[in-house]
């Protein structure tokens, strides 16, 4: 069964739910704050999903954004899907990273998503 099935059905874990997505703290962040909101529904790409579902995943992240600013106080977040193996998607069930950011993370900063791949991030 898949990882994120399951984890749905784990409410200890998790820290965002509505109708159709659930939020959980990423178990291997890449910053304080990361966190991963996954749709309830198995689909594995955000191309797949309903209207209803991305509603759902735009509230999620907006008022979980709104609780991270108050607990940790980042200077910017990234958000980000990765739809497909060759993007880099490891467990194939849509879901979506919300990445805060802090000053001096890391050491230039711009060009955000464009660094996914090497030598892309400078323009």
């Amino acid at each position: 069964m898949c990882l994120f099935c399951e984890l749905k059905n784990h409410k200890d874990k998790l820290i965002y739910e509505n109708d159709l997505v659930f939020a959980i703290e990423d178990e291997f962040p890449v910053s304080k704050g990361h966190l991963l909101l996954i749709t309830k529904r198995h689909i594995e790409t955000y191309f797949e999903t309903t209207k209803e579902e991305v509603l759902a995943l735009d509230e999620a992240m907006k008022r979980l954004k709104i609780q991270l600013d108050q607990k940790y106080k980042p200077q910017g977040y990234n958000i980000g899907i990765n739809n497909g193996i060759n993007a880099g998607q490891s467990i194939l069930h849509l879901h979506l990273h919300l990445i805060p950011r802090y000053f001096g993370d890391v050491l230039n900063p711009r060009g955000g998503v464009r660094s996914v791949i090497p030598g892309k991030q400078d323009y």
